[in-house]
């Protein structure tokens, strides 16, 4: 069978089948996933049936015509137009949940796409500071808050939220005052999916809250004398603060500090559950802190300290040379 002709990207159908527009409800109203998780999927389903409407050479087709060559053949085509591995394995994965659900809906007999190997993929270490380099992130960001401006007291919490409780950048970004409790040390915050999670929070972050309350409150009365804003994290404006301005704010920190390019936001919370690893911290206690729902997800971080425990065994131990 031919393979599908289009652009590099691949066609998009300009109106989803009915399955998929309910496919996409199901996920954002029962599931409650986040709107640019709905977007990946629409996006990788719209492939998907851009792909068998040339596949099968027809547009008269039904879910249940598609098989498992058919879902294989969609991976080749995502490898002849350069999509990488781990982009593909997305677009399967995407596919399997698809397929799940038509099958519990029984709009189908069986699910085709559990029979479809993913792409091998190598996994990779995910980007993180060294504990020296930490310090020297924190001296830094402590001598920018004493200066008392906004800009230096928010950068001093941000990180301080960050690599202190391994917070995640949306779930930092969405952080109102009412969910951090002093009396227990502790913050509630919602994750992927909307699970809500409970975490601790450092002493040094409420103090760098309590260094940076005055300023946002100054930012707050610029906005008129508004209290309704919760947010922790405000602008110059009593705003909310943007997304891309804690990356930048974080990016700013990282490179100053410990010279570390190209890392961002989410490299704290890297550097927050490999330093805990390191520390002899226990696994599914990490599992719980980092709100993973797999241990699995988890375990990747157990690479970096298995490489430290090579190491110190090859500096220590005299027949290791």
């Amino acid at each position: 069978m031919a393979a599908p002709s289009g652009s590099e990207h691949g066609k998009a159908s300009p109106l989803l089948r009915p399955e998929i527009a309910e496919f996409l409800r199901h996920l954002t109203d029962e599931r409650q996933l986040s709107p640019n998780t709905v977007r990946a999927y629409r996006q990788d389903l719209s492939e998907l049936e851009a792909f068998v409407d040339d596949y099968l050479g027809r547009s008269d087709w039904e879910w249940k015509d598609v098989d498992r060559l058919a879902l294989r053949g969609f991976l080749g085509w995502c490898r002849r137009r350069g999509r990488s591995k781990r982009t593909a394995a997305r677009k399967l994965s995407s596919t399997r949940m698809f397929f799940r659900f038509l099958h519990q809906e029984e709009r189908i007999s069986a699910n085709p796409a559990r029979a479809v190997r993913a792409p091998k993929i190598e996994r990779r270490l995910p980007g993180h500071l060294t504990s020296a380099d930490m310090t020297a992130v924190f001296e830094a960001a402590a001598e920018r808050a004493a200066q008392n401006t906004l800009q230096g007291a928010r950068d001093l919490l941000i990180l301080e939220l960050l690599y202190g409780s391994g917070l995640r950048l949306s779930e930092l970004h969405g952080l109102d005052l009412t969910a951090l409790d002093r009396r227990s040390g502790l913050v509630r915050v919602m994750g992927k999916g909307r699970k809500e999670r409970i975490v601790p929070v450092t002493r040094s972050a409420f103090a760098a809250l309590d260094r940076y309350e005055p300023r946002r409150q100054e930012a707050l009365a610029r906005r008129g004398g508004s209290a309704a804003e919760k947010s922790v994290l405000v602008n110059a404006r009593g705003t909310r603060l943007s997304r891309r301005s804690i990356q930048e704010s974080v990016r700013r920190s990282l490179e100053t500090a410990a010279g570390a390019h190209g890392l961002s936001a989410h490299a704290l919370r890297h550097s927050f559950a490999t330093h805990l690893l390191e520390n002899g911290a226990d696994l599914m206690a990490v599992k719980e802190l980092l709100g993973h729902v797999s241990l699995s997800t988890t375990q990747i971080y157990t690479h970096t300290t298995r490489e430290r425990l090579l190491r110190v065994y090859r500096d220590a131990h005299p027949r290791s040379r």
